[in-house]
């Protein structure tokens, strides 16, 4: 049986509309706020609709030198066009990305994974140093 972490697909931002990007400073100072941004569908727009759309996204921080990686936050996006006129026609629409306002006290990646309803998990990183 294939493990949880063999299904996480990895590929480029800029050329699959899946994979999360993840946004922020490359170098920040130790525990100052700074904003992380986690999104699908940056440079290839990602459908939004019933059939076919990003549930959610996971953002997580492994700090260097650690072994397991801290939850920075789960957000569900659960408006997709659904209404009772029909598919795609309802009066609103989430888009897949979030923005949190975090601070660290030591470098590290922060990993994104989103969830496509159709072509399933996918992830994202982004190492970022305490200056």
């Amino acid at each position: 049986m294939a493990s949880l972490g063999e299904k996480l697909q990895q590929a480029d931002w800029k050329s699959e509309k899946h994979a999360p990007v993840i946004e922020c400073p490359d170098e920040v100072k130790a525990g100052e706020v700074f904003m992380v941004t986690a999104s699908v569908g940056k440079e290839i727009p990602h459908p939004n609709t019933v059939e076919h759309h990003i549930n959610l996204i996971t953002l997580y921080f492994l700090a260097d030198g650690e072994k397991n990686p801290h939850l920075v936050g789960h957000f569900e996006f659960s408006a997709h066009g659904e209404s009772t006129a029909g598919a795609n026609q309802g009066p609103v629409y989430t888009q897949p990305a979030v923005t949190a306002a975090v601070k660290i006290t030591t470098s590290g990646v922060f990993y994104a994974v989103s969830v496509c309803n159709i072509h399933g998990l996918w992830e994202g990183t982004k190492a970022v140093r305490i200056g």
